[in-house]
């Protein structure tokens, strides 16, 4: 089955996790996907741990792995006149180009957008950084956490007079950055090709310059409340927000033995919560707010039974009520499961097939492929794609000695030296 983006290749320059779930998604859709790295260490999540044993010494940490399935690693120095004329070659017959320095970096090394349009000018550029490509903030460094904080959504989760609470997830670096880096690549492709049958649309037949911001990202996911308060003046805190703490029909709470989410955002859902556990009363309580009497009391309605009860409860009551699961058990849940998302790949090896989360949009005609390729070892295509590329064998023996570029890397028992230890 062919799949829907066979036939675009993606140059992905970029590190860590922004970039890397970006060219995720593009390649688990068919795209040919090219990790350029460093003729050093290469993307410095190669050497997170935990790892799987057995597999390639670059290529067995499980957080790697979890990003980088289904592409391909080339190893050039890009501080080498021979190393970015090489890139440069690449990028000719290159579709997308992704990178995640921060801005300016790659102009400095003479590689930048503009000198990359001079080879193709229907390359679609989308870089991805913490505060875009211009703005008082252009060069400052930070992580998901410092985005978050900067744009006001750190400052609203928690509990109304407790302290700013994390979220799990890198909401910054992949709701705001990778999510829509891959939004924006798509649409500069779609505006370069043209439209589909019938649109009338032939495209421009060029490229463009994709600039993602992780804070302005992560902004839009406070488009609502946003908007309230651009309406009515009022500045929100934390549990303040009806979706964030603050009415008693639309929280975790604790029971017996672990917590439970309820979400009877709607009157029927509330009406279905209160009848079913015989407190009529509490039905016109629904809005009140955390602290207050009616508050005190649906906390101990929740602690006298267990988890296992209220699950029973929600599947006799459609009230919006679900278990707060741990994340084994999340993974191993019947949903999880029907939906695949979780996944197998062989990792060349690796005795036991190694697990991952699996696609999470579902397309009903052509549907993404997981399982096309294995994580690569660090350099392991380099020799092919610049063969690929119109190199002659002698040509790429001579930068290999000269260090514009690198084959792959050295597995442990080859001579190779200790690998690094990074920690995510």
């Amino acid at each position: 089955m062919r799949l829907p983006l066979e036939g675009v290749r993606v140059l992905d320059l970029s590190r860590l996790l922004p970039g890397g779930f970006c060219s995720l998604l593009l390649a688990d859709f068919g795209a040919d996907v090219v990790k350029v790295e460093d003729t050093g260490m290469g993307d410095y999540i190669r050497w997170s741990p935990p790892y799987y044993e057995g597999a390639h010494d670059s290529a067995k940490s499980a957080l790697f792995l979890s990003l980088n399935r289904n592409k391909r690693s080339v190893r050039l120095d890009l501080k080498s006149e021979e190393g970015r004329e090489a890139l440069l070659e690449l990028v000719r017959d290159a579709d997308v180009v992704l990178e995640s320095f921060r801005p300016g970096v790659l102009d400095r090394l003479g590689v930048g957008y503009e000198r990359m349009r001079e080879r193709n000018p229907g390359i679609v550029f989308c870089a991805i950084s913490g505060y875009g490509q211009d703005g008082p903030k252009r060069d400052a460094s930070g992580h998901d956490m410092n985005y978050l904080g900067l744009i006001g959504l750190l400052g609203l989760t928690g509990e109304r007079g407790g302290g700013p609470v994390q979220a799990a997830g890198q909401i910054a670096d992949l709701g705001g950055g990778a999510l829509m880096a891959a939004f924006g690549i798509m649409a500069a492709l779609r505006e370069r090709d043209g439209g589909g049958a019938g649109s009338g649309s032939p495209g421009s037949g060029e490229g463009q310059l994709v600039d993602v911001s992780m804070s302005d990202g992560a902004l839009s996911w406070l488009a609502m409340v946003a908007a309230a308060h651009f309406a009515d003046g009022a500045v929100p805190h934390r549990g303040d927000l009806p979706l964030a703490g603050a009415l008693i029909c639309y929280r975790p709470y604790e029971c017996a033995d672990g917590w439970v989410s309820l979400g009877a955002l709607e009157p029927k859902f509330w009406q279905a919560w209160c009848r079913g556990v015989g407190r009529d009363e509490l039905i016109a309580k629904q809005f009140e707010r955390p602290g207050s009497d009616a508050h005190r009391q649906v906390v101990e309605i929740f602690k006298a039974r267990t988890r296992a009860g209220w699950e029973a409860f929600a599947r006799e009551h459609d009230c919006c009520l679900e278990p707060v699961l741990e994340l084994d058990e999340a993974l191993d849940s019947e949903l999880v499961r029907a939906r695949e998302m979780v996944v197998e790949l062989e990792q060349p090896g690796v005795e036991q097939p190694v697990r991952q989360l699996g696609i999470p949009v579902k397309l009903s005609r052509t549907p993404g492929s997981a399982v096309r390729l294995p994580g690569p070892a660090l350099g392991e295509h380099t020799e092919e794609l610049l063969l690929g590329a119109g190199y002659t064998p002698e040509q790429v023996a001579a930068m290999l000695s000269a260090g514009a570029a690198a084959g792959a890397a050295p597995a442990a028992g080859d001579g190779a030296a200790p690998a690094p230890t990074f920690r995510a």
